[in-house]
C-alpha cells in the first residue's frame, strides 16, 4: 500500500505468529499501521526505515483495508491495535506469558492501565512498565530503561507512545532488548486505561474513527488528519489507476 507492505491476516494468525517467534527465540517487532503512519513513511526516511524494518505490519485503519480489497486482496481484514493487545493479553493470562508496558501519558496513567488489565485478565503477568517523558531520553535514562526491560523477563513489550514515535523507538531499541517481541499499538494504552473513549463500533466499521477522535482531541490531531487524509486519497487514487492499467495490459 503506497510502498508499505501490509499483512493479509486475521487476529488468530497474528497471535499464532507472535507465539511462534517467542517460542523460537527469534526477535522482531510489529506495527499496527494507520493511514497517518503510511503517509508519514512517504515523507520521512527514518519512519520509512522503521516501518519497513518491522517483522510484520498489519492494517490498523479501515480505509487501508478497503484500499487493499480494491487492489484485489479480498481476504484483507483490519487488525486494530487495541483489540490485538486485548486478545493477546487474554491468551497471555492463560499461558503465563509475561508482558511489559512501555508508554502511557504519566506514571499514574500507566498504573491505571496495569490495574485495568489485571482486573480484566486475572493472572496476567505484567513484568514491569515505564511511562517515558515526552522529551527524548538522555543516555543514562535510555540505558536504565533498556536494563529494566531486559531484567523484567517479559516476552512481549507493548509500546504505546503513538505513531510514528513508537516505530522509531522499536527500530532503535530492537538490537538492545531481550524480549522476543515488541508491538506498537498507538493509543491503546489510553483506551484501555479509560482515559480516552474509543469510537463506537459503527464508526470504526464505516471508516469514521478519525472523525470521532478528531472531535475528542481537535488541538492534538487536526494537523495530522488535515494533512494525511487527503494525501492518502490522492496517493491511493494513483496506485489504483496504475493497478487497473496493469490489469488491462495483462488481459490484452
Amino acid at each position: 500500500m503506497l510502498g508499505i507492505p501490509l499483512a493479509i491476516c486475521d487476529y488468530e494468525q497474528v497471535i499464532a505468529w507472535m507465539e511462534q517467534v517467542i517460542a523460537s527465540g527469534e526477535r522482531g517487532y510489529v506495527t499496527a499501521a494507520a493511514v497517518n503512519l503510511v503517509m508519514s513513511a512517504r515523507e520521512d526516511s527514518l519512519v520509512r526505515t522503521a516501518v519497513l524494518g518491522a517483522s510484520l505490519a498489519v492494517p490498523d485503519g479501515q480505509p487501508l483495508v478497503w484500499a487493499l480489497r480494491a487492489l484485489g486482496h479480498r481476504r484483507a481484514r483490519r487488525i486494530y491495535g487495541p483489540d490485538l493487545m486485548l486478545r493477546f493479553c487474554e491468551r497471555a493470562a492463560e499461558r503465563g506469558t509475561p508482558i511489559y508496558l512501555y508508554g502511557g501519558r504519566t506514571r499514574e496513567a500507566l498504573a491505571l492501565l496495569e490495574r485495568r488489565l489485571r482486573e480484566r485478565f486475572p493472572g496476567l503477568r505484567i513484568a514491569g512498565g515505564f511511562a517515558p517523558p515526552f522529551r527524548p531520553l538522555d543516555a543514562a535514562e535510555e540505558r536504565s530503561s533498556i536494563e529494566a526491560i531486559n531484567a523484567s523477563g517479559a516476552e512481549v513489550v507493548w509500546v504505546g507512545t503513538g505513531q510514528p514515535k513508537q516505530e522509531k523507538w522499536m527500530l532503535a531499541m530492537r538490537p538492545h532488548l531481550r524480549p522476543p517481541m515488541l508491538v506498537g499499538v498507538g493509543a491503546a494504552f489510553d483506551f484501555h486505561a479509560g482515559l480516552v473513549p474509543q469510537a463506537p463500533a459503527w464508526m470504526q466499521r464505516s471508516g469514521l474513527e478519525w472523525a470521532y477522535r478528531l472531535a475528542r482531541e481537535p488541538r492534538r490531531l487536526w494537523r495530522r488528519y488535515a494533512r494525511y487524509n487527503p494525501m492518502f486519497v490522492a496517493g491511493f487514487a494513483r496506485q489504483y489507476a496504475a493497478h487497473r492499467r496493469d490489469r488491462g495490459r495483462l488481459k490484452g
